[in-house]
């Protein structure tokens, strides 16, 4: 038996949420089994789980889109019992009972190998923001965007996609500004490694379709209109890491950007993303994360708080990387 927060829903009604006692003969198909030793709250979790969005697609559901834990039980020739691995998207949460839960079953090609330089309480406290980070990181370098290229633009910063982002850069010697609506964590992103801070409203109006060239890359976590304003003041040949719409899913932009200005808009997906590409962002985060920095991402919830967690999530009112450790 193990414990798990399970999602139900009937018909039109709100989702509700509640820990049970489970039987590991109810958990979904898979080829191998996992004691989760610590789960996360991301943003799309926060969305499953207060019914804000329909992000699950059938219940009853175990939500968590990502876990990192110890191989119990595997026929997969690529896992062996003992194995610590990592486990982001593939729609687990969403469509296959995920990680906020002490047992896990899944595909085991859904599974990556935890680098040796992180614990599992690590690897969960980068989770799949971090990871989603070291993949727009990538997606700035693989168009040539390095740090003499110019200033770059972190939106969302003090959430758990920008906290991430900003630390990254920070070490690898980019300048970073940082775009946020919380005054109060200043002195968080300066420790972070943010060079410069604007105000989010600077960005999230309805904008020109062209101003100012400004930065040299972005990373966007945002959409709407503060992902088109940001186009509309990139460098000549700047690259936009976009990655997410806590905005808004709508993006009110023109060409301008891209045919006169040749900026690259470059979409990252993390749930799907190939397994050579999660390897290599692996390998990455465990060389150029500032660990130092990570430690001071974290809080530590229990299941139990999960759903109060979400709820001040959604409202704007936490900050860094929401470690679960399901097992306390």
């Amino acid at each position: 038996m193990f414990n798990a927060l399970v999602l139900n829903k009937e018909e039109d009604q709100k989702a509700t949420n509640e820990i049970k006692e489970l039987d590991i003969s109810m958990l979904p198909e898979g080829d191998v089994l996992v004691n989760v030793d610590y789960s996360t709250i991301n943003y799309k979790d926060s969305l499953a789980i207060t019914s804000a969005s329909p992000i699950i697609k059938s219940y009853p559901m175990v939500p968590g889109i990502d876990f990192a834990g110890t191989v119990e039980d595997s026929s997969n020739s690529n896992f062996k019992v003992g194995d610590k691995v990592i486990l982001n998207g593939f729609g687990v949460g969403e469509k296959h009972w995920g990680g906020l839960s002490q047992k896990a079953r899944v595909n085991g090609d859904w599974l990556v190998h935890m680098p040796k330089e992180f614990t599992s309480k690590q690897a969960m406290a980068i989770g799949t923001a971090g990871y989603t980070s070291m993949l727009c990181v990538l997606a700035l370098e693989n168009n040539g965007i390095s740090p003499n290229s110019g200033e770059i633009l972190v939106t969302g910063a003090s959430g758990g996609v920008g906290s991430v982002a900003i630390s990254l850069l920070s070490k690898l010697g980019y300048t970073v500004c940082a775009s946020s609506g919380r005054n109060e964590h200043a002195e968080y992103l300066k420790s972070l490694g943010a060079d410069n801070i604007i105000d989010r409203n600077e960005l999230s109006e309805k904008g020109r379709p062209l101003n100012k060239e400004r930065w040299a890359g972005a990373i966007d976590s945002v959409g709407s209109h503060t992902l088109a304003n940001i186009c509309a003041s990139m460098k000549y040949g700047g690259t936009v890491a976009a990655c997410g719409l806590a905005q808004g899913f709508d993006f009110p932009s023109t060409v301008m950007p891209f045919i006169l200005r040749g900026v690259t808009l470059a979409g990252v997906d993390s749930v799907y993303c190939p397994l050579k590409d999660r390897i290599k962002a692996w390998e990455r985060l465990a060389t150029d994360l500032n660990m130092d920095h990570l430690n001071s991402m974290i809080n530590i919830i229990s299941l139990s708080e999960v759903e109060e967690t979400t709820q001040k999530m959604l409202s704007g009112k936490t900050h860094g990387r929401i470690i679960v450790d399901v097992n306390s």
